[in-house]
């Protein structure tokens, strides 16, 4: 993502028709982060749009050797986990869906089957499945990058928390993945 710096200084100067436009030329990149996070659409557009007003308030603070599109959503990932802290006890009261009332199957499965069978969307489907906390962990953690102990700090969780969810939505997404491989399989029977 390449941005001129003649829109970011005018957003700096707080041009409406700038920060549109900035906004527009953003929005694909932190939807695709909020989307991962967030459990439906509607909330997504509502983080993003926080985290957009925290990058027009510190665009100032940007510094020139950072790639702006690593910026932006490094600042969206804290807006989310600033969220998340912020419902946490909101979200500590909702059930979580029982997978053990769910008829998976433990067999083996052949994941370079699954990456012919499922493309990413499908994939994203099924993270979105996972419980809240566990689902947020794994997506700092396996597709963010960040490692436990960064990811311990921004959730005011310990680093063995981390490591759990993270386990438990690899285990999770291993079990939903060989259950729609055998209806994938039985349906191309």
């Amino acid at each position: 993502m390449d941005i001129d710096q003649r829109l970011i200084r005018a957003c700096i100067k707080e041009d409406r028709l700038a920060q549109s436009q900035l906004y527009r030329r953003c929005f694909n990149v932190l939807m695709g982060v909020c989307i991962r996070y967030m459990k439906n659409e509607e909330d997504a557009v509502e983080v993003l749009n926080m985290g957009f007003l925290k990058i027009l308030k510190n665009l100032k603070k940007k510094k020139t050797n950072v790639p702006f599109e690593a910026w932006i959503r490094r600042i969206m990932i804290n807006t989310i986990i600033d969220e998340y802290r912020k419902n946490k006890k909101r979200l500590e009261a909702i059930t979580y869906t029982d997978f053990e009332d769910q008829s998976y199957s433990s067999t083996g499965i052949d994941f370079n089957d699954a990456a012919q069978k499922f493309d990413a969307e499908a994939i994203e489907q099924l993270i979105q499945l996972l419980p809240p906390v566990s689902r947020q962990v794994f997506n700092l953690f396996a597709i963010d990058g960040y490692n436990h102990r960064e990811i311990s700090k921004m959730m005011n969780i310990s680093e063995g928390t981390s490591k759990w969810h993270v386990a438990f939505a690899r285990k999770k997404l291993k079990e939903m993945l060989a259950n729609a491989l055998k209806v994938v399989h039985i349906f191309l029977l």
